[in-house]
């Protein structure tokens, strides 16, 4: 087994302290499974650690392990690579490898690229692949509903695979980059400068940083005194935990900084061995020699001692040193080396079973442990599934990637100024769609910008309810404009994409967020229209009922005889139903009151009009009877009078039962005429039918004025000629002017209408026909004798 690494040297300095810690945990794993009685029992697995500066150099170390055999074995040298930590050098180690069927185990290479089995065939890795950790910060996105996010990356496979990742999946799940910016670490000032204004100038308040660890600290020393505040900073697995990071210094920045980060388990045992590593323990180690020499300041050779450094002796403790390979608080990284060497074992483990003479994963013959060549283990490698520390379990899916397994950390700031990274959540990939991400309980959460509750990063305000969502073809699918619904429609739901009509019966609400049912309106006793019309109605009914009572008072009297007191009681009785009918006009239609309406008006005004023309034909019967020789009343008595009101009334009964027989009126709820409110009223049902009645009542009122007109110059004091001429002009006027009116007025007006027309017509009739006479009766009593009427007959007719 071989463990490759890239030290970082600079000169005899060693600046990467990290890698001796990743090296220094595969050996004492490596220790633990060769002392295991379970796992490989009797069999001792070797290693060998590789590290160059530099690529080149890298390669020429891989390929040396590769060709170089084991003189006692007699067998390949290496059976598995372990590494590299970074994407780039990953890649060229398995192009390299992968012809001869090694298969490498990375614990940090995460870039999604390395999934691609065509290019990668013998490629394994203990940590969750980019493109797990792209799904898993979309997933947490989402969660806390920001969809306008800024994004920073750095140079180099890491940071442009992945930024790439992020955008694609973002914009399938609905989430905008508003920009996105890469940093090189040799930016100028005034690039630097471009990206800072970006920043500052956007609107979006989640920025996430994809960076490596060298480039975010590169970048956060740059950017320290530029002063970006109010942004909620998201941080890739591959810093988001650096303990360097998370310090004071950052904490105007990153105060809150969110990000989902490999999950922590402590190896037992683990940190205790890495305190006590000595020198002595590989005396011919120049890694670990420059480690020591760097760490205390001495020199470990007399002949390397200078006058700046001291000789060691001894004494020197790593526990009093605090630096990356000391600080074994974070095991987030050193578990995935200890799960990628297990894995291995794992897979050598299996390939040396033997059931009744079959290996249980080749399913050919029993391997003797000379026999296992690098392919059989890449094979093995497929079917591994062992416990983890963490609790959940290690295998490997169809690309060489483990189960994504993520803690979402919180950096949060003590009051004494330390910083701590909290677990606030948990995302497991092998759980189902929707389950995926947990919030923990009861856990507190600082956010990032000052924020004391959860940051909104948005382009547009979500539409609230009564607007549909319009899209702006001129930005992106986030920024979006909110149109309010029209009239009649609702949007019920937040960020509703259309409005719905609301059925034929309902109207939406102020806030068009529900349909509620229209109002329904009719012409009622309450309002304040219809309280008039009822007022007038009464006034001119008791009116007609006080002229009646004077009529009786002084029936006997001259004027009251001389009109024909029988067609002037039947005339006023006929009046008093005219009042009273428009009253069926107003309140609530029913089946009933429809047929009622229409039918009471029809017949009483017939009645009306009838005694009406009667009382015209006698006026001028009897002044012709007056005239010497003239014999003409017997042809128009009081029984003629009678039978032409009844035939002429029976004749609009009949009209008006053949309506309600054929297609009677009928309440209905017309929705046409407004859009907002239903009218409630009748339909004619046959508008022949509501026709011929008022052609009727006008065929004979038009008569009625003909014959009045012609006997208006009769003798004043027996002529009431030329009051029922005024009465019928009056009567026509009004029902000339309705029809207009009832045709276009709307709603309830047009019932208002009809009995503005019923009461203006009858009020004329009352005061053209009966006022002169009441007020000879009552102010002129003088007038209201026989030999006046007589007297001024006979005057007039010499």
């Amino acid at each position: 087994m071989a463990w490759v690494a890239e030290p970082h040297m600079l000169g005899p300095v060693m600046k990467n302290y990290r890698e001796l810690k990743f090296a220094r945990t595969l050996i004492y794993t490596l220790e633990k499974i060769n002392n295991d009685k379970k796992l490989l029992p009797g069999i001792l697995l070797g290693y060998k650690i590789l590290n160059a500066c530099g690529s080149l150099n890298l390669m020429r170390a891989v390929l040396k392990a590769v060709s170089e055999e084991d003189v006692k074995e007699g067998c390949a040298k290496v059976h598995a690579f372990i590494g590299h930590s970074s994407s780039g050098p990953t890649q060229k180690i398995n192009n390299l490898i992968s012809p001869f069927g090694i298969p490498q185990i990375s614990h940090l290479s995460t870039c999604a690229c390395l999934s691609n089995r065509d290019i990668y065939p013998t490629f394994f890795r203990t940590v969750p692949s980019d493109h797990f950790q792209v799904i898993a910060l979309v997933q947490l996105m989402k969660q806390f509903g920001w969809n306008w996010i800024g994004l920073i990356y750095s140079y180099g496979s890491y940071g442009e695979n992945g930024a790439h990742a992020f955008m694609e999946l973002a914009k399938k799940e609905g989430i905008c980059v508003e920009y996105q910016e890469m940093y090189l670490q040799k930016y100028s000032d005034m690039e630097l400068n471009s990206i800072v204004n970006v920043i500052k100038n956007s609107t979006s308040k989640v920025i996430l940083a994809f960076m490596s660890s060298s480039y975010i600290r590169s970048f956060l020393s740059r950017i320290d005194s530029m002063n970006i505040t109010g942004k909620h900073w998201m941080g890739s697995e591959a810093w988001v935990t650096a303990p360097d990071l998370a310090s004071i210094k950052n904490m105007h920045i990153l105060q809150g900084t969110m990000g989902f980060a490999i999950p922590e388990a402590k190896i037992p045992g683990l940190t205790e061995f890495l305190l006590k590593l000595k020198p002595s323990d590989a005396p011919d180690s120049a890694f670990i020699r420059d480690f020591w020499e760097t760490t205390f300041q001495c020199s470990l050779s007399a002949s390397n001692q200078t006058q700046h450094k001291r000789l060691c002796n001894g004494s020197e403790d790593l526990r009093t040193i605090d630096n990356d390979y000391t600080d074994t608080s974070e095991s987030r990284t050193v578990n995935n080396v200890y799960n990628a060497v297990y894995a291995v074992a794992h897979a050598l483990h299996n390939l040396l079973q033997c059931n009744n003479g079959t290996n249980p994963v080749t399913g050919y013959g029993c391997y003797n442990k000379t026999d296992i060549q690098p392919l059989q283990v890449v094979h093995s490698l497929r079917k591994v599934n062992f416990s983890l520390l963490s609790g959940g379990r290690m295998f490997f899916d169809e690309n060489g990637d483990s189960v994504a397994l993520y803690d979402l950390v919180n950096w949060q700031m003590n009051r004494d100024g330390s910083i701590n990274i909290v677990n606030i959540g948990r995302y497991d990939g092998s759980l189902p769609n929707g389950k995926r991400f947990q919030m923990k309980e009861n856990i507190t959460v600082i956010w990032g910008g000052n924020h004391s509750q959860v940051p909104r990063s948005v382009c547009t305000e979500s539409c609230p309810p009564g607007n549909r969502k319009v899209m702006n073809k001129t930005r992106q699918i986030c920024c979006f404009d909110c149109l309010p619904c029209a009239d009649g429609e609702i949007a019920n739901k937040t960020d509703s994409s259309d409005c719905m009509k609301c059925p034929p019966a309902y109207w939406s609400n102020k806030r068009k967020d529900e349909c509620v049912l229209k109002l329904i309106e009719f012409l009622s006793y309450g309002e304040t229209m219809g309280m008039v019309l009822v007022i007038f109605s009464c006034f001119g009914f008791f009116f007609t009922l006080f002229t009646t009572v004077i009529f009786f008072a002084f029936r006997k009297t001259a004027i009251v005889r001389a009109n024909n007191s029988e067609l002037s009681f039947l005339l006023l009785f006929s009046l008093k139903l005219c009042f009273l009918c428009s009253l069926t006009f107003i309140g609530r239609p029913s089946e009933w009151s429809c047929m009622l309406r229409h039918t009471a008006f029809g017949i009483t005004f017939v009645l009306c009009i009838s005694c009406v023309l009667g009382k015209t034909i006698v006026v001028l019967m009897a002044f012709r009877a007056t005239l010497p020789g003239s014999n003409v009343m017997k042809w128009f008595g009081p029984l003629q009078q009678r039978l032409s009101v009844l035939g002429f009334t029976l004749i609009q009964v009949l009209i008006c039962v053949l309506w309600l027989t054929i297609s009677p009126p009928f309440p209905y709820r017309n929705m046409n005429l407004y859009q907002e409110k239903i009218i409630l009223e009748c339909e004619l049902g046959s508008a022949v039918g509501f026709w011929a009645v008022l052609g009727y009542i006008g065929i004979l009122a038009v008569l009625c004025f003909i014959l009045a007109f012609l006997a208006r110059k009769l003798p004043d004091n027996f002529n009431e000629a030329k009051y029922i001429t005024f009465s019928m002009l009056i009567f026509c006027a009004v029902w000339i002017t309705f029809i207009p009116a009832y045709v276009s007025s709307p709603g309830k007006f047009t019932v208002a209408v009809e009995i503005f027309a019923i009461l203006a017509s009858s009020f004329g009739l009352l005061s053209c026909i009966f006022f002169p006479k009441c007020y000879v009766i009552v102010f002129k009593p003088q007038l209201n004798s026989k030999k006046h009427v007589i007297g001024k007959i006979t005057s007039k007719s010499l």
